[in-house]
């Protein structure tokens, strides 16, 4: 599979996915990255909190960003360099979350493409940031 080289690619182009974050999906992601922080597992404890039910992992919704980047925009063969996150709001079971990135900078002399990126649910951020991957270059 191969996705767009960097020669395809130019300022305002974006792709965005859809994933709507369900019980099994927060509990494979604890269970893979470790993160086992009752606000996300333990629906008696999460009630106690300021957010009064369970929510998502933060870094779920960086993972669906870093699903558009290597599968869609740029896709396949990109290299991912940096990621800057900035958490708005909580995702909860059950939220539709749409995960999109935008070209903002195109560096010809490194290969590298700065993106916009965002994941929203119901229409407002709940995470945004920028990241930074290296396109790979058509062959000569």
């Amino acid at each position: 599979m191969q996705g767009l080289f960097f020669e395809d690619l130019s300022i305002g182009r974006a792709a965005e996915m859809t994933r709507t974050v369900g019980e099994a999906d927060i509990v494979a992601f604890a269970e893979v990255s470790g993160d086992e922080n009752p606000v996300h597992l333990d629906a008696e404890y999460a009630k106690s909190t300021s957010f009064g039910e369970r929510i998502a992992h933060g870094m779920l919704s960086g993972a669906y960003i870093s699903a558009v980047l290597g599968t869609k925009l740029p896709g396949p063969g990109a290299i991912y360099l940096s990621q800057a996150l900035t958490f708005r709001r909580p995702v909860r079971i059950g939220d539709a979350v749409t995960a999109r990135v935008t070209v903002k900078a195109l560096d010809e002399r490194r290969g590298r493409v700065t993106l916009e990126t965002v994941c929203e649910v119901g229409g407002r951020a709940v995470v945004d940031g920028e990241a930074v991957v290296i396109a790979p270059r058509k062959p000569a």
